[in-house]
């Protein structure tokens, strides 16, 4: 009896605690952690789309890679598109075009069958969905300070991580009970009604007197010179290209290799969001506290992906799927909720839109890459080849980390030096 008083009184201290970083959040931000929830618990299409283009619509591993070709491709567009619309316009005004219009796409994609069209559907589709997401970078940004930003992107992060423990569970068990075409209703719906709760409750920043700074030079490419920014990018594509693999490749090697069902793909897929949800805000903030480098921080989740595809070549049991996925999540956790604040950090003043689209377009170069190369390996050498791979790619990711920590290292001191120069030459 005193060991369940003594449990209780730690929860309630431990949830105190949590809401205790929290609780100084402006309503913006929690409404963005609500419909965040909501959006993700009907991600229901995404997880299973390789298998419902494999199984229900008899789609080659060739047709279906293609599909997830347009679908990076789209991706790409919608990123880039999204920062100039958010810096033209506004963020506010981007984000709620963003999700009403791929929801109601989502719901029409169950009409459609043909492989040419799903190919110009998914590109529309990911080319305003994808819109969504730098531009609620941007709104985050807006709503807190430099000091609470990455606590508020992982406060988000695990809204997201909540609903992704019941989206794929969910549809998993619709399509046990009815089929696929429920999925793209109910994913449509959730964009739909998360983003109409958003409009109702947020009301957009309206800017007084907006500075006009024509006579100030713009440098459109500032990102493409800063050479950090450009190793970051291509750190965080390769780590995309491992992740994204988890809701193309392997729900089909659950199946084929191991005859899982797809409630039983979506409880995997549940574990991993599980896992998120009670690590990933300790871990953000044991590693703030810690003062550790966020490009070693990087560095070792990459090693825990790659790890996790490394035991997927290497063992061939039911079990290495839990333990795989386990690494999995570590490895996400130290590597997306840290790649968005290294990249604001490094932004210019109002470019901020810019830099973010382009760092957010690493995502969809990674989805152009991802499922089309590992479907064309499987396809001619084996799942265990693309395993070992994954598992090379995880390493030169590992190393490009290490370069980049050398050289932000090496800027910062140069930077302090530069600095103690220039005042010795002014006295």
């Amino acid at each position: 009896m005193s060991a369940i008083i003594i449990l209780n009184y730690y929860n309630d201290t431990m949830i105190k605690r949590y809401l205790e970083n929290y609780k100084n959040f402006p309503r913006e931000i929690w409404v963005i952690t609500i419909i965040s929830f909501i959006n993700r618990a009907g991600t229901m299409v995404v997880p299973f789309l390789s298998k419902y283009m494999k199984e229900s619509l008899g789609f080659s591993y060739a047709q279906v890679g293609w599909v997830m070709v347009c679908f990076g491709v789209g991706s790409l567009v919608g990123t880039f598109v999204s920062g100039k619309l958010a810096d033209k316009y506004s963020a506010y005004k981007v984000m709620v075009f963003s999700l009403f219009t791929s929801g109601l796409i989502f719901i029409g994609l169950q009409f459609v069958s043909s492989f040419e069209v799903l190919c110009f559907s998914i590109f529309l589709l990911t080319s305003i969905a994808d819109m969504f997401r730098p531009a609620m970078m941007i709104t985050i940004n807006n709503y807190v300070t430099k000091k609470n930003r990455i606590k508020a992107l992982a406060l988000v992060r695990s809204a997201t991580n909540v609903g992704f423990v019941f989206g794929p569970l969910l549809g998993g068990l619709l399509i046990s009970i009815w089929n696929y075409n429920v999925l793209f209703i109910v994913d449509g719906l959730s964009c739909v009604i998360s983003i109409l709760i958003f409009a109702y409750l947020v009301t957009e920043k309206q800017v007084l007197y907006k500075l006009k700074f024509q006579h100030l030079e713009v440098d459109k490419l500032a990102p493409l010179k800063d050479k950090s920014f450009l190793i970051h990018w291509v750190i965080t594509m390769i780590t995309a290209v491992l992740f994204f693999q988890v809701f193309t490749v392997l729900p089909i090697y659950h199946k084929e290799q191991f005859g899982l069902s797809e409630f039983q793909s979506g409880l995997l897929l549940s574990f991993y969001g599980v896992l998120l949800l009670l690590f990933e805000l300790p871990v953000v903030s044991f590693v703030e506290n810690r003062k550790y480098k966020k490009t070693l921080i990087i560095l070792v989740g990459l090693a825990c992906i790659g790890f996790s595809y490394l035991l997927l070549a290497l063992i061939n049991m039911p079990i290495v799927l839990i333990v795989s996925t386990f690494f999995m999540g570590l490895g996400s956790m130290l590597t997306f909720s840290f790649a968005s604040n290294f990249v604001s950090g490094r932004s210019f003043k109002n470019q901020e839109g810019l830099f973010m689209s382009m760092f957010q377009m690493s995502y969809g170069f990674a989805h152009v890459f991802s499922a089309k190369t590992g479907l064309t390996i499987v396809d001619l050498y084996g799942f265990k080849a693309n395993w070992l791979f994954n598992f090379g790619l995880a390493m030169v990711g590992v190393l490009l980390s290490f370069y980049l920590y050398k050289e932000v290292k090496n800027n910062l001191i140069k930077t302090k030096e530069d600095i103690v120069n220039s005042i010795f030459k002014a006295s």
